[in-house]
């Protein structure tokens, strides 16, 4: 019996992790990817000597990348590498303190009761309650198909789904860290993971205070390389797997069989197959690759509200700054008003949080001797025509202002090259609509519900994966997505 074929969409980290999958399963697979490289946002580029890791920079749950290894019966430490982060992120205020979030509990506790006041019990009353939210969805919301019959019919399900109510799905996350601490910088601290998947913490549901748990609970990584030695060495697994990636081969269309998806055009050629599975955006799949079948579009999931977007700012920094760290966050002096501005306003707040990486600090290659690799991120609407050149001529002024500021000195002259990514380039280069970073935004309590399926209900064999699809966006969960559709897959 011949193998059947798979053909995939997209080498974003979510396709890759599918094409893993199902090539153990037996299936024959090509992936179809539009840039000349793999890993989507997880990619890199090099400028004049220092190298970026472009996108996502932030690595948890590495347990999710390792799986896909020891589910192919190779060793995860023979493709891939990582160490343990002792201090997760390196917070600064504007009022001149900073704060060193430990991943060990205790002197995390201690750092805090330190800097704000904030008992230890409160710290330890809030992991708990993080903890409680991820053990009742983690296995409902996380890791099986919502619209799947099946996952409503076990035990583990209903036990879930019996303990709902504690998920505090109808407090914003703001108003539940309020609750939890007397000291606005800790309330504002927690609702930064908001931003995780592109929220604003004054309207998405506490349910999403689950994400400090799968941080400072299970730690934070760095990737010996860097964080696009992930792609790096998923593709390296793929290939040893026999998948085909074509790369500048963008697709043109999903070819249907009556109700049925037989395969794919690319640059005019058929190219059958047994099964397809996106990888793009899913508001791209339906109007670009799909767009002679508006019937079957579902426009309730199409036109909901996008999450955020990013604008980038890579820089060349010709010195050191010994009182950074890997990760750093600077926080801005009025939270509300900054996500007021990107929500309700379409715009850029004056004086906004401003995420600083450096990956040459733990992998000292990525600069030269006695320089830093600046990673410079903000977050911003997505695109809807805003005037994003004076935007980004405004934000780039008050970054530099904000970030001497807190450093003490004039970073102007130690920026020596620079590369900016927005949201018109993230889509672009992604295929992410509007260049929202993680689909449709999480700003409603059924925001989970309302995410496309991993599955066409219309199309027979049509699958979805990537950040654009449930369970959602970032690394953990695009793994996760292509883990449900080779459950899926028979």
């Amino acid at each position: 019996m011949p193998q059947k074929k798979a053909l995939i969409i997209g080498a974003g980290i979510a396709g890759i992790a599918t094409a893993i999958r199902l090539a153990v399963k037996g299936y024959t697979i090509e992936v179809y990817e539009a840039n000349g490289y793999a890993g989507g946002k997880l990619s890199e580029f090099e400028q004049e000597g220092y190298r970026f890791d472009a996108g996502p920079s932030l690595f948890t749950m590495p347990q999710y990348v390792d799986e896909l290894f020891t589910l192919a019966g190779k060793d995860p430490r023979q493709y891939f590498n990582y160490r343990k982060l002792d201090i997760v992120c390196r917070y600064f205020y504007p009022d001149g303190i900073s704060i060193d979030a430990y991943a060990d509990a205790e002197k995390m506790a201690a750092e805090v009761n330190h800097k704000t006041g904030e008992p230890a019990q409160a710290l330890q009353k809030y992991a708990h309650n993080s903890s409680q939210i991820y053990a009742i969805t983690n296995h409902v919301f996380l890791e099986q198909s919502l619209h799947r019959l099946k996952t409503y019919l076990n035990r583990r399900t209903v036990q879930s789904i019996l303990r709902l109510f504690q998920i505090d799905a109808f407090r914003s996350m703001h108003r539940a860290n309020a609750g939890f601490f007397r000291d606005k910088r800790m309330v504002q601290f927690f609702d930064r993971y908001a931003t995780y998947n592109g929220s604003n913490p004054y309207r998405a549901p506490a349910t999403l205070n689950v994400i400090p748990h799968l941080e400072q609970h299970y730690g934070a990584y760095f990737p010996d390389g860097g964080m696009y030695n992930i792609t790096r060495s998923l593709v390296k697994l793929a290939e040893d797997l026999g998948v085909v990636f074509n790369y500048h081969a963008p697709v043109d269309e999903i070819v249907l069989n009556g109700s049925r998806a037989k395969g794919l055009k690319v640059k005019g050629d058929l190219v059958k197959g047994d099964l397809v599975v996106s990888n793009m955006d899913v508001w791209f799949t339906y109007r670009k690759l799909l767009a002679s079948y508006p019937q079957l579009f579902p426009e309730r999931i199409l036109n909901q509200e996008r999450s955020s977007s990013a604008l980038i700012f890579y820089w060349g920094i010709q010195k050191q700054f010994p009182q950074l760290d890997l990760h750093n966050i600077f926080f801005s002096d009025n939270y509300e008003a900054e996500f007021n501005a990107i929500w309700k306003q379409q715009s850029i707040y004056n004086n906004p949080t401003v995420y600083l990486n450096i990956s040459n600090k733990y992998e000292p290659a990525d600069a030269p001797t006695g320089c830093e690799n600046w990673f410079v991120m903000i977050n911003v609407p997505a695109n809807t025509g805003q005037d994003w050149d004076s935007l980004i001529s405004d934000a780039r002024k008050n970054i530099i202002l904000k970030l001497s500021a807190q450093l003490g000195e004039d970073i102007t002259p130690c920026i020596v090259n620079e590369s900016i990514l927005d949201p018109r380039s993230i889509e672009s280069r992604t295929s992410s609509y509007q260049g929202s970073l993680y689909g449709t935004s999480s700003n409603s309590q059924f925001a989970a519900f309302l995410r496309h399926a991993n599955r066409s209900s219309k199309i027979n064999n049509l699958y979805f994966c990537g950040g654009s699809v449930h369970p959602g966006g970032g690394i953990p969960l695009a793994l996760l997505s292509a883990k449900i559709v080779s459950e899926w897959v028979e």
